[in-house]
């Protein structure tokens, strides 16, 4: 089984994802992290260097090959991988996926990412905290539809790692 972890940027994709894979004594892998790896870049450096249409191109391959893995895996996505090149349909489509969408409010997400914007390129620009909430919440309109489809949808608003990974634990039962 692969579990997939989708939504925004700072939603603790990657968190939540590598205690849950130690939890059940499964493989993790963060999609971006991967793509790293595999391109030899850092995701800053490919998005400023080969822009972000080939960006999304090695994430669609990265993530079909993934998907076509047998092994037991929770696999944590970019925050954009399901809205592009039909992702989401080939993670729905895959019966041995199963999908959660981790869903955080504008404001936490702003709060969670402030301060760590300069490591994420899509938001590196962006000067004050009134900014970026605005620039969530528009980008968020247009990504909600896809996250939405997740099999699962966990809010993780004011919620500790443990209820998460409990919450999460249960549904999968």
């Amino acid at each position: 089984m692969i579990i997939v972890l989708i939504g925004y940027m700072g939603s603790g994709k990657s968190t939540i994802g590598s205690q849950l894979a130690d939890a059940l004594e499964y493989n993790f892998i963060d999609l971006d992290d991967y793509i790293s790896s595999s391109e030899g870049s850092s995701i800053s450096d490919i998005f400023t260097t080969k822009g972000e249409i080939y960006f999304r191109k090695q994430e669609h391959h990265y993530l079909n090959k993934i998907l076509s893995s047998k092994d037991n895996m929770v696999l944590a996505l970019g925050g954009g991988t399901p809205c592009y090149y039909n992702n989401m349909d080939a993670i729905l489509e895959n019966a041995n996926v199963i999908s959660l969408y981790l869903k955080l409010s504008i404001p936490n997400l702003s709060q969670r990412l402030f301060n760590e914007r300069e490591k994420r390129p899509l938001i590196s620009h962006i000067q004050s905290k009134q900014d970026l909430t605005e620039f969530i919440g528009k980008h968020l309109f247009e990504r909600v539809q896809f996250y939405s489809r997740a099999k699962y949808v966990i809010n993780a608003d004011q919620k500790s790692i443990k209820n998460i990974l409990e919450e999460i634990i249960i549904l999968l039962i």
